[in-house]
C-alpha cells in the first residue's frame, strides 16, 4: 500500500472526528479542512507556497507575541496548535508524506552532537570557520 499525501488520499477513508492522538486522525482532519475550503483550486491558492509561507510567518509572530507578552498558556497553545495545522496542511499541498520524512530527520539529527551557543543550545551541522 502506498503511503497517503494528498488530500484526497486522506479523504479516501472514513474520517475520524475524534481525538484519538493519531497521526492519521489528525492528517484527516486537516485533509477535510482543505476540502471544504477548496484550499487546491487555483483560484484560492490554498496550496501556493509563498501565500502558505507568509502565513506561517505570521502564525508564528502570534505565538512568539502571546509568549514574550506573557499572555495566558491557552492563548500561546493556540497559536501553536494553528502552526501545526499549517505545518500539516503544507505536508497536503506539497504532496509529501510528512510522517516519514519526520522520521527519517529525527534518526539523522539523533545522531548529531550538540552544542551551546550564546543562546543556549543547539543540534545543528553547522561548524564554526573560526
Amino acid at each position: 500500500m502506498s503511503r497517503k499525501i494528498s488530500v484526497n488520499d486522506w479523504l479516501s477513508d472514513e474520517i475520524n472526528s475524534t481525538p484519538d492522538g493519531s497521526w492519521d486522525t489528525m492528517m484527516e482532519r486537516v485533509a477535510k479542512f482543505h476540502h471544504k475550503h477548496s484550499f487546491e483550486s487555483p483560484q484560492n491558492n490554498g496550496h501556493d507556497m509563498g501565500y502558505r509561507l507568509a502565513l506561517t510567518v505570521e502564525e508564528l509572530g502570534e505565538l512568539s507575541a502571546a509568549i514574550t507578552k506573557g499572555k495566558p498558556k491557552s492563548e500561546a497553545s493556540e497559536e501553536l496548535a494553528d502552526l501545526l495545522i499549517l505545518i500539516l496542511g503544507h505536508s497536503l499541498a506539497m504532496k509529501v508524506d510528512l510522517e516519514s520524512e519526520f522520521h527519517k530527520k529525527i534518526d539523522k539529527i539523533m545522531q548529531r552532537e550538540s552544542k551551546k551557543g550564546g543562546l543556549g543550545i543547539r543540534v545543528t551541522e553547522y561548524r564554526d570557520q573560526s
